[in-house]
């Protein structure tokens, strides 16, 4: 379990993750916020829910990639993914300060798994 918060918006989100041989079985999503937090939470969770962790990463990489926060390198998972209906979100990179709200859900994802990796 792990909770993020983006104090510019309001969002707050709760994030429960099950992980069962290195697979993401189950994932919850509860919170509250605006309109792309809520969005990109749903949609997150949909698209983690049954990958593995390898392929988990590979994909919050490439959103964050779509997102501009972080650039494509040689260190870049091995994994291929696509983003698929995630792609629905690019448009919010033309409102900078609205990146976060999108994000969050995934850096808080990340704490989720580190925190059931224990």
């Amino acid at each position: 379990m792990a909770e993020g918060h983006n104090p510019l918006c309001g969002d707050e989100i709760t994030i429960y993750a099950q992980v069962e041989n290195g697979v993401l079985v189950d994932v919850k999503v509860s919170g509250q916020g605006c309109s792309i937090s809520q969005s990109s939470a749903s949609m997150m969770s949909q698209a983690v829910k049954g990958k593995s962790l390898a392929e988990i990463q590979a994909l919050i990489h490439r959103f964050k990639v779509m997102m501009s926060i972080e650039e494509d390198s040689d260190d870049t998972p091995a994994v291929e993914v696509k983003l698929g209906d995630l792609e629905a979100l690019q448009g919010v990179v033309k409102f900078p300060v609205r990146i976060k709200c999108a994000v969050l859900s995934w850096n808080t994802l990340l704490q989720a798994l580190e925190n059931a990796a224990q």
